[in-house]
């Protein structure tokens, strides 16, 4: 009797906590979402109400507002070192960057609401850390003409925060407050998996749930194996046995993708590519725009729940994986920096699609792209998921950066970077770069205008350094933060997001007029410029009929030019 009496008692108390602690995506019958005032209300609320959730303001946003984090435990611990001193698995998830996608804001809040009533079990070993709503700026405006074709919830956001910045391109430049509040949140996590919310665009098919794991090849090593072979396969079993068949992010936009796709290559700009640096298991769950409201949430949902599910039955392995990925980091000799899609490499997946055809557009009266609902299918396509090495750096003892750039030492000293400042003036033989040619976007991204395709110059030059400048040990767990940050060639790096780019534009200079003579002079003495001129002067018409283009070959080739022109202002110290 005393079991049933404790049982109803039980029965009680989740039926009233739930009913006082519904959300409007409850009582809206999934039609809307709540707002940012009742999103945090909730969070606060469930803080005070159970022993296992507590919330904390962790730094600023471009919105004003706070960024708050919840960290979820069964024993109530929220100190992240007793956590990893426990050995218990952290998972991160994150919500609302894109705030117009709020699935994840809505499922996480169902999720923890479950864990304090008691009717989800949560390991003892996983801990959760849940950002509630990281767009806070976004989530803010809401208007049903948001995402015109999203299908719910009613009152939708945009994808730009408070200054119009897309966050899931903001990682390694971090312009916005919100990404340097996540930093600090990330590094004193350190998850061992990280899930970033999302909602899909692009084509129609049957599945709810689409989904992108880390790029396995560019990630390398154990961690990129034990991610493709077991992580990502085991997360598509759990969501079957959910009656959810996910499918990899449907990566194509206006035409069909019966035939399979590329995968999507998440370079560190992105949530995933930048959490593999850390080695973390970096997820984006991506649910399909036009399905109901209602579906996506519930996918999202389940999807969580298979992550706490994997992460219980497996936090051993994941966790010495990333010991020992980052003990190897440490002392690899050499890194990639580039990769180029393989075109015969893939794995197959069932598809469930719809036919795709034409019919005539009844705006301009020509063809469009048209899913046949009516007529579903499925089959077997190929999913092109490998991406090879095309270019890799022999790491060096240390980087050295001036201490003059300092939004970079600022971004560095953000994510942990071990650095020291020289202790006096100091000249060191290091290896340089100089960059002679690259490719800039001629429109503006995200307040940047991305540099491509530099074309290196290397050589070893003796460097005179202040003192206070950076010294940057390449023997510690940011290796591979630092590679693919400092090193030009990154998809990513400072360089890439124009950092550096007043080293291209050249301050001292010469008057034609009185630079004639000593330049024909500097000839007379250095033959072997002549010869370079003369060589130039042969191929390139042009150059040939430009008096001061030739003026400026030779003082480009002087001892006069500024030694910064063109020089990359990170060296590299190899011995």
């Amino acid at each position: 009797m005393r079991k049933i009496i404790t049982g109803l008692l039980v029965i009680c108390f989740q039926f009233n906590f739930a009913q006082e602690m519904k959300i409007r995506y409850e009582l809206t019958n999934g039609k809307e979402t709540s707002t940012y005032d009742e999103v945090i209300d909730f969070w606060k609320k469930l803080d005070q109400k159970s022993d296992k959730i507590k919330l904390f303001e962790k730094g600023p946003t471009d919105s004003g507002y706070p960024l708050h984090l919840a960290i979820i435990s069964n024993s109530g611990e929220s100190d992240i070192s007793k956590i990893k001193q426990q050995n218990r698995l952290v998972i991160l998830i994150q919500n609302g960057i894109h705030p117009g996608e709020p699935d994840g804001i809505d499922a996480s809040m169902l999720l923890a609401r479950g864990i304090a009533e008691g009717k989800v079990k949560l390991p003892d070993n996983v801990v959760l850390a849940v950002i509630p709503v990281y767009n806070i700026g976004g989530f803010l405006k809401k208007s049903p003409n948001y995402r015109v074709d999203q299908n719910g919830p009613y009152n939708k956001s945009p994808r730009g925060n408070a200054e119009n910045l897309d966050l899931n391109r903001d990682y390694i430049k971090a312009d916005s407050k919100n990404a340097r509040s996540f930093t600090q949140i990330f590094h004193e996590l350190d998850p061992d998996i990280f899930i970033d919310n999302h909602v899909s665009n692009g084509a129609d098919y049957q599945h709810v749930m689409t989904f992108i794991s880390s790029q396995h090849s560019k990630v390398g090593g154990e961690l990129g194996e034990y991610m493709n072979k077991v992580f990502e396969p085991g997360m598509y079993r759990l969501m079957r046995e959910k009656n959810y068949d996910m499918i990899p992010y449907v990566s194509v936009w206006g035409t069909s993708p019966d035939n399979g796709w590329k995968e999507f290559f998440d370079s560190p700009r992105y949530s995933s590519g930048y959490g593999t640096l850390w080695s973390t298991f970096c997820f984006v769950p991506e649910t399909h725009m036009l399905k109901p409201y209602n579906q996506r949430v519930e996918a999202t949902y389940q999807l969580m729940l298979s992550f706490i599910d994997f992460g219980k039955a497996n936090s051993k392995d994941i966790i010495s994986i990333r010991k020992k990925t980052r003990e190897k980091e440490i002392t690899a000799k050499t890194f990639p920096v580039r990769w180029k899609h393989n075109p015969d490499k893939f794995q197959e997946f069932l598809y469930k699609g719809y036919q795709a055809g034409t019919k005539k557009s009844e705006v301009s009266g020509l063809d469009r792209l048209f899913y046949d609902r009516s007529k579903p299918f499925e089959k077997m396509v190929p999913i092109y998921n490998t991406y090879d090495v095309e270019t890799s750096v022999e790491k060096p003892i240390a980087y050295i950066i001036p201490q003059g750039w300092w939004k970079v030492i600022e971004r560095l000293q953000l994510n942990g970077v071990q650095m020291n400042r020289l202790e006096k003036d100091t000249e060191l033989e290091v290896e340089t770069y100089r960059i002679t040619d690259y490719k800039s976007m001629s429109t503006a991204f995200e307040s940047h205008h991305v540099n491509s395709d530099a074309v290196l110059e290397k050589s070893v030059e003796k460097v005179s350094f202040r003192k206070g400048d950076w010294y940057i040990p390449m023997d510690q767990k940011a290796n591979r933060f630092l590679i693919e940050t400092l090193e030009p060639q990154s998809v990513d790096s400072y360089f890439a997001w124009n950092f550096f780019d007043g080293i291209f534009q050249q301050k001292e200079g010469f008057s034609p007029y009185a630079f004639e003579d000593i330049a024909a002079e500097y000839l007379k003495d250095h033959p072997e410029i002549r010869q370079k001129l003369e060589d130039k002067k042969k191929s390139d018409p042009e150059f040939a009929k430009n008096a001061y283009a030739q003026l400026n070959f030779v003082y480009e080739n002087s001892p006069w030019i500024e030694p910064e022109f063109k020089r990359y202002p990170v060296y590299r110290l190899m011995q």
